[in-house]
């Protein structure tokens, strides 16, 4: 830093406010600092830097080795957010979701001296292992599994199941019949609840539910049955690769979508608007909740040892309205564009 602040003719004051984006810093003198910098090649030590502050400026995020749209998306917008907030990043992987993984990868994270950590979090018992794991550090969850004693972010997915089952009902389709994800996703029982709770409300008939695990094989099974009962015209999906499935199976058994089954997805995976025919879906904005979890978590940074602010953030999926589905064979429903949900109660 004394040589950058030699070359530039400045103190090293000067070229500390630079470095930390402080606001009162002459044009010309900010740009001769930054020109220095750039020709000593100087770099911040995050090392010393801690030292000093005691602040690593480091994030940790624990996330879920997984195939899936959803938790992979989440990742993503996590560490985007966290860098485009100026924090380094460091990800502790699991692979599976019991509570020795969970304890280990936040130990991990703790010796990269972590300020704090956002979790992904798909199954309620890998957010109680956090809540014992992370006792004195800032920690929040993302996804369905969320625990009483840690702040959380999560996508609204009652409401867009509610979205996607009024949608089918508002073309009138009598019911609509409902492929579910695995049953120990919380995200899938709370689409689940979404679901019956619009047929409900609505007066029509619920049918069983039909257990999936996410996957387009899963999908392309329930398809099968669905396809050879031709009362049914209209399926809501817990995710776009379940809707793959029973898109091929309808395709395969003669039955032509929109014109007499219509399908719509939960996911909003880009792919979906290649799918044939292009699926209609419940989208989730996973930038969003990468932004929202990490302005949860920098408000927990300052309180660590105090008691956390135990907000629980639902974001509000949007309906993306394509060629998958259409009114009921025989009558005619209402078009719609993207539409947002409904919220649910927050907790």
């Amino acid at each position: 830093m004394r040589d950058v602040a030699e070359l530039a003719g400045v103190s090293a004051q000067t070229v500390s406010r630079v470095i930390n984006g402080h606001p009162y810093v002459a044009t010309d003198t900010r740009q001769r600092v930054l020109a220095a910098m750039r020709a000593l090649d100087y770099q911040r030590n995050p090392a010393a830097r801690a030292l000093v502050t005691r602040r690593s400026g480091t994030l940790g995020i624990v996330g879920y080795e997984s195939p899936l749209y959803g938790p992979t998306s989440m990742l993503y917008a996590i560490e985007g957010a966290a860098r485009a907030a100026g924090y380094f990043v460091s990800v502790a992987s699991v692979r599976h979701l019991d509570r020795r993984s969970v304890l280990d990868a936040v130990e991990w994270l703790r010796r990269q001296s972590v300020e704090g950590l956002i979790a992904i979090a798909p199954k309620t018992s890998m957010a109680s292992a956090l809540a014992q794991a992370t006792a004195g550090l800032a920690c929040v969850t993302v996804g369905g599994g969320c625990s009483d004693a840690i702040p959380s972010a999560q996508i609204d997915n009652a409401g867009g199941a509610r979205l996607a089952t009024r949608h089918l009902l508002d073309l009138g389709h009598a019911t609509v019949h409902h492929v579910a994800g695995p049953s120990d996703w919380p995200e899938a029982g709370e689409r689940v609840y979404g679901w019956r709770d619009a047929l409900q409300a609505a007066g029509a008939p619920t049918p069983p539910v039909l257990p999936g695990d996410w996957s387009a094989d899963a999908g392309y099974e329930q398809g099968k049955a669905l396809a050879r009962d031709r009362s049914v015209t209209a399926v809501f999906c817990a995710s776009d690769q379940l809707a793959l499935g029973v898109l091929r199976a309808l395709h395969e058994a003669g039955r032509r979508v929109p014109d007499e089954v219509s399908v719509v997805g939960f996911d909003g995976t880009p792919d979906g608007g290649h799918y044939l025919p292009p699926l209609t879906s419940v989208r989730q904005d996973f930038a969003e909740l990468g932004r929202s979890s990490l302005g949860l978590l920098l408000s927990q940074l300052d309180r660590v040892g105090d008691t956390p602010i135990l907000r629980r953030d639902l974001l509000l999926p949007e309906l993306v309205i394509r060629s998958s589905t259409a009114p009921v064979p025989g009558g005619d429903g209402p078009a719609e564009e993207v539409t947002p949900a409904s919220p649910t109660p927050r907790d």
